[in-house]
């Protein structure tokens, strides 16, 4: 059984290819569902964001596994397989576990130590459970990869003053437009990312805002809630005409600012046109930039300024490679113990199956017994059972992570008179339905 980690993000990929691997909402179930009737694939947990789709699998055999997950992208969003895999990175075994502490943590972020992160993969682990496409090993790991984000967070506070995507939309803004406070900006969406680059607006001066969402009254009420103007989508190219800047931020699928209709724009203006694109998928059709008088900047332009500005956090990182280190080690020794609790199972069976035997014997020995000392007689037995087995147990997990743990397992079979038989194909499936 192994852990693989298959996927693309924004330092294997461009923009251009990351907006056409996202994995829609609404078919995120589907997905799963599909991915693990594929060929070695065991379990699995999808994570699509902005800026990564990423797929963390348990396999029994790598190569094959390999295989099968790049041709399932390439499948499900019909790319070319040989041309998507210049763009794929595959993680195996430790690289693949130290990989999803990092990127709950937002260690792996554009944005260093973001925690928009952690949700999303705490919701695609809660998805997957809910299909049930995850099992023993995943159903461990992505709540310790969760557990470990939140005490980075909060030990490190890496979090505090980071360099949001929207922050650095503001500040592209500010490079270009001196005093913001005189220009008149139009903010296309009300998600998250809109309402922080409102913030950001805001703090920097900003006097003139709009706002257009397609759901009316989340836009309005986000507008509301910042003193803003709320115009309808209906007037989003009468809108354009009178905006300097224009920040761009919603779950379209497609383009909302299209070619044709800046270029309609541009003829009715006379001064220059700012539109950032912070969206993934684009919102903006990128030959938007080839116009007179706009100026379009996407995910990837902003990547200098972010950049720029997390050389301090990078030494938090740093100083987190030891406890990723400590965090996957612990897991995969939790791992290794999976192999002994067959053993474990029948030893207390066997345990059982004694005590059972003897309370029989017990009871043709003492007919006078009432039932109640029956009961009690039963339970002090199997209390002395717990106390006699506590030990052995903890013994045999700790020697499933010795060097010499093969001989040592064997050495407590033949003790104790265990007849477990230790398969790949037994581990496969012990692994699979057996539950922390």
């Amino acid at each position: 059984m192994y852990i693989l980690s298959v996927g693309l993000n924004h330092k294997t990929a461009p923009i251009e290819i990351r907006e056409k691997l996202v994995f829609q909402t609404s078919a995120a179930e589907l997905a799963l569902s599909t991915l693990n009737k594929e060929k070695s694939i065991l379990e699995n947990v999808i994570i699509s964001t902005c800026n990564r789709t990423e797929i963390f699998a348990v396999v029994d055999q790598l190569h094959t596994a390999r295989y099968y997950m790049k041709r399932f992208l390439a499948e499900w969003f019909q790319e070319d397989m040989d041309t998507l895999a210049n763009y794929l990175f595959f993680y195996e075994e430790k690289q693949a576990v130290k990989h999803l502490f990092e990127v709950a943590a937002g260690l792996d972020s554009l944005v260093l130590g973001e925690t928009q992160i952690l949700g999303q993969v705490k919701q695609a682990f809660q998805l997957a459970q809910s299909v049930g496409t995850t099992g023993t090993l995943l159903n461990q790991l992505f709540p310790e990869a969760i557990r470990f984000a939140k005490k980075t967070h909060h030990d490190t506070r890496i979090n505090e003053n980071a360099v949001s995507v929207s922050y650095a939309a503001v500040e592209v803004a500010k490079s270009i437009h001196t005093n913001l406070d005189k220009q008149s900006v139009l903010l296309l969406g009300a998600g998250k990312m809109s309402e922080l680059a409102l913030k950001n607006l805001t703090g920097s001066g900003v006097q003139n805002v709009t706002i257009m969402n397609r759901t009316e009254q989340t836009g309005f009420e986000l507008a509301r809630h910042f003193h803003a103007s709320f115009s309808p989508m209906q007037k989003l190219q009468v809108e354009m005409e009178q905006a300097d800047i224009i920040i761009v931020s919603t779950g379209a699928n497609e383009f909302v600012i299209t070619e044709s209709m800046a270029k309609n724009v541009v003829l009715k203006r006379s001064k220059p046109l700012l539109i950032i694109d912070i969206a993934l998928p684009r919102n903006v059709e990128p030959a938007c930039a080839q116009l007179a008088n706009v100026f379009l900047y996407d995910l990837d332009d902003l990547d200098g300024i972010i950049s720029a500005n997390t050389e301090e956090r990078k030494q938090i990182v740093k100083a987190l490679e030891f406890e990723i280190e400590a965090e996957t080690a612990a897991f995969f020794e939790w791992e290794k113990q999976l192999g002994v609790v067959p053993l474990i199972r029948e030893l207390r069976e066997k345990a059982l199956c004694i005590q059972s035997e003897t309370m029989k014997s017990l009871e043709n020995k003492l007919p006078g017994l009432t039932e109640r000392e029956y009961v009690l007689i039963g339970k002090h037995m199997k209390s002395i059972i717990n106390q006699l087995l506590k030990n052995p147990v903890s013994e045999i997990k700790e020697m499933s992570i010795d060097a010499d743990s093969e001989m040592k397992i064997q050495l407590f079979k033949e003790i104790f008179g265990l007849q477990v038989a230790e398969s790949s194909q037994n581990a496969k499936e012990m692994r699979k339905t057996y539950e922390t």
